[in-house]
């Protein structure tokens, strides 16, 4: 296999993962666009059921269908979504991941055992030198 033959495989590969990543990509934002729709949605069904028993009623069947209604749709498409992220990372070839050139993380050294603190040994005074404090 000639040198650029090899580049053609290597660009394809870098490209292949790289559409995988934006399309990932894509997926969480819709994923993240969605459950906040629901999160809106549980919201506005939260202020209706408090603002109508506030009044001391009940929320009425039509406005608790629609606003449930609504949840309940936004709810399925972010598990949809969900499914589909799930399905797209199994896609993902694991022999393709590049190897990685960092060794494996090391154990720490276990610390040895503190010692009682001790004061060197003084030097006996040599037999040529003067006493501190000089003659005197």
């Amino acid at each position: 296999m000639s040198f650029l033959d090899k580049l053609q495989v290597e660009l394809n590969r870098a490209g292949r993962a790289a559409q995988d990543a934006i399309d990932e990509g894509r997926l969480r934002l819709e994923i993240f666009r969605v459950r906040q729709l629901a999160d809106k949605s549980a919201q506005a069904l939260g202020y209706a059921v408090y603002r109508a028993r506030a009044k001391g009623e009940e929320l009425d069947a039509a406005a608790w269908d629609r606003l449930s209604a609504t949840l309940r749709e936004h709810e399925a498409e972010a598990s949809r979504l969900d499914a589909e992220l799930t399905k797209v990372r199994e896609h993902e070839p694991a022999a393709e991941a590049p190897p990685t050139s960092d060794p494996p993380p090391a154990e720490p050294p276990a610390e040895p055992p503190a010692a009682a603190p001790t004061a060197p040994p003084a030097a006996p005074p040599a037999d040529n030198q003067a006493p501190p404090g000089g003659p005197g």
